[in-house]
């Protein structure tokens, strides 16, 4: 069976600790639990870094194993990545753009997505349980591409 790749840019491995009135008190490790519960019987592929080239390499990844789908926050990157929406432009299945804050209702800096370029869906604002609605939208979106 094919994994759900979930992907997580920089300063995310600094959740629960960071601005916790934008992000909250969860942590990565317990957003990665939350994610392989709601998977169900899909593998998870979950991954963090800070460098943009790491990132591309797991999508690239990602289009050669080939995973099901692609679960992306790519964090700061999101606004200034020409790499990460190229790379994502390759891949055939679907794509969720996931964001922990409403990027909308934050500075301007944070309201043009290079990636919403590409995904087929957007979360915004949920908080880290966007992480769980993520996963359920993309085996929704798996279940309806392979019937």
């Amino acid at each position: 069976m094919k994994p759900i790749y979930i992907l997580n840019g920089p300063n995310l491995n600094r959740l629960g600790k960071r601005e916790p009135e934008i992000y909250g008190h969860t942590t990565l490790d317990e957003v990665e639990s939350m994610c392989r519960k709601a998977s169900g019987h899909y593998p998870v592929v979950f991954r963090q870094s800070g460098y943009e080239g790491q990132l591309v390499e797991w999508i690239h990844e990602a289009i050669d194993e080939p995973a099901a789908a692609i679960i992306i926050n790519p964090a700061g990157l999101t606004f200034s990545s020409i790499p990460i929406l190229d790379a994502l432009k390759m891949f055939p299945g679907p794509i969720i753009e996931l964001h922990i804050s409403n990027i909308h209702r934050r500075e301007d800096i944070y309201h043009k997505s290079l990636v919403s370029r590409i995904a087929t869906a957007v979360i915004a604002g949920l908080g880290p349980t966007g992480y769980r609605t993520a996963v359920e939208a993309a085996l929704n979106l798996i279940e309806n591409t392979n019937h």
